[in-house]
């Protein structure tokens, strides 16, 4: 309450060297605008609790590694085990369409059993008609709708892919448009196609898609599935779909430990760059702070005087910084979902709370010494000092 009748001092000081403040204000927003965008991705890949749907579903692969196939009759083995509802075939298919150098050409491929995808992905809403033309057609292809929106399809039109993984190409049928709460910007269409383009691979399957009975038992039924396939040829390694979207990333590196470590850099970044600025105004105004102990001001009342103006500084640049983030996430999330669904990106209340608590542990901690030392200067030399 004290330093609530000096906001007006305090803000006027904190923004006086006008130029010095608005670069200050620059560096702790940009900052900050990293430091919420890393932890915003950090919650997305890391924090966030799968849909009612995904969270019954678990993906089979081989123990070794996804790139490795498995046995095609572990399908009807899988589907013995208890627990688990339905299985479907799914294989990532790669390939190029039009211009791979294009971002808006890039989205992922999927050859499905089309009967069951829409059991084990209910989620994923279209017409009965589309649907059906899509089941009867072996050519036939379903893609999400934004996908549709930024490729200018519609229904009827032909996909071509060339293959590059596959020594084949598809040439497909685009029968319909699917619409749901998260990632839409897949393409699924007949595994029957591959298998009569490239016939080696009928009894062989990359990964296994199991929609279980009870969520409440899902990590019995993974392992169950797994203990079925103990010392087989191929082993399995069952998870989540959520676990198996964060596993996935861990090809391109470890990337949780690499937000983290941007986010400290970060958060140092901003220490060095208000301390110097503090450090700079502090010494500045060392005439002015005698002054003020002449007038009476205690050293702790000066000395606050100086955290709250730094404190201020910081939490307007980390104010400005957060609606930086809001932009730079909106912009992520136009992106092709490829590893994992960025739709659901956004900037959660508690990084919001977070990063301005930074900011103002970042203003605390570069002003406290300077300011200490200024405040508990004798007034005889602080009031020698000329500017």
């Amino acid at each position: 309450m004290y330093l609530l009748r000096f906001a007006p001092l305090i803000l006027k000081n904190a923004l006086r060297n006008k130029r010095r403040s608005l670069l200050t204000i620059l560096s702790i927003s940009i900052s900050i605008c990293l430091l919420a965008t890393m932890f915003s991705l950090y919650w997305s890949f890391f924090l966030r609790d799968p849909t009612a749907d995904q969270a019954l579903r678990l993906i089979t692969i081989d123990r070794v590694s996804i790139t490795n196939i498995l046995p095609i009759s572990y399908r009807e083995r899988i589907r013995s085990v208890p627990g688990v509802r339905e299985v479907m075939v799914m294989q990532w298919f790669g390939g190029v369409y039009k211009d791979s150098r294009d971002m808006r050409n890039m989205f992922a491929r999927f050859s499905v059993e089309p009967r069951k995808l829409f059991s084990i992905f209910p989620e994923y809403r279209i017409p009965e008609d589309q649907k059906e033309a899509f089941i009867r057609d072996r050519r036939g292809c379903i893609i999400g709708k934004p996908l549709a929106d930024r490729l200018n399809l519609k229904v009827g039109d032909r996909i071509f892919i060339k293959g590059d993984v596959f020594p084949m190409d598809l040439d497909l049928v685009l029968r319909g448009i699917y619409e749901s709460d998260r990632d839409v910007e897949d393409l699924y269409f007949h595994h029957d196609y591959i298998l009569e383009g490239y016939p080696v691979f009928k009894n062989y399957a990359s990964m296994f898609i199991v929609l279980a009975e009870d969520q409440s038992r899902l990590a019995e039924t993974a392992q169950a599935i797994d203990e079925s396939f103990r010392n087989w040829p191929s082993e399995t390694k069952t998870d989540t779909e959520r676990n198996f979207e964060v596993g996935f990333l861990s090809y391109i590196g470890d990337v949780k430990m690499f937000i983290l470590a941007v986010s400290l850099a970060l958060a140092f970044t901003i220490l060095l760059v208000n301390a110097n600025t503090v450090a700079m105004t502090v010494r500045e105004r060392t005439r002015e702070i005698g002054v003020f102990r002449t007038l009476g001001y205690s050293e702790g009342g000066v000395l606050g005087l100086l955290l709250s103006e730094s404190v201020t500084l910081s939490l307007i640049g980390g104010a400005a910084g957060l609606g930086l983030a809001v932009i730079v996430i909106a912009y992520l999330r136009t992106f092709p979902s490829m590893m994992v669904d960025l739709k659901p990106l956004t900037l959660k209340p508690a990084v919001v709370v977070a990063c301005l608590g930074i900011a103002a542990m970042v203003g605390l901690a570069s002003c406290f010494f300077p300011a200490r030392h200024a405040a508990r200067q004798p007034i005889t030399e602080a009031l020698r000092v000329v500017d």
